[in-house]
């Protein structure tokens, strides 16, 4: 499968999400808490399998910067000072559908 690339990335610091369009005609909002929590990042996933860390009180976490990293990620910086997870764009569309999955109640 091909890297599904994205075709407007907008930071909407008043709501809180980042809106991310693909150029398969998907579209996310993802809440910057959410972001957060799911960070690719060691600290939240842990250096193996089993091990992920469930991070809480980041209902007001805002989104600082987003920064590109070559052709296929973006860092987040969050306003709590965390910054090491790279989002891929494979990662950041899959949170999207993992997202509308729990939203439609699947």
């Amino acid at each position: 499968m091909t890297e599904n690339l994205p075709i407007e990335i907008r930071l909407r610091t008043v709501s809180r999400v980042l809106s991310i369009a693909f150029a398969d005609g998907s579209s996310f909002e993802l809440p910057f808490e959410y972001l957060r929590v799911n960070s690719p990042s060691a600290e939240v996933q842990g250096h193996g399998p089993g091990q992920r860390v469930t991070v809480t009180g980041k209902e007001n976490v805002q989104i600082t910067q987003v920064e590109p990293v070559g052709q296929y990620a973006v860092r987040l910086v969050f306003d709590d000072g965390h910054d090491s997870g790279l989002f891929t764009w494979q990662y950041l569309h899959q949170l999207g559908a993992q997202r509308a999955k729990e939203k439609a109640g699947h």
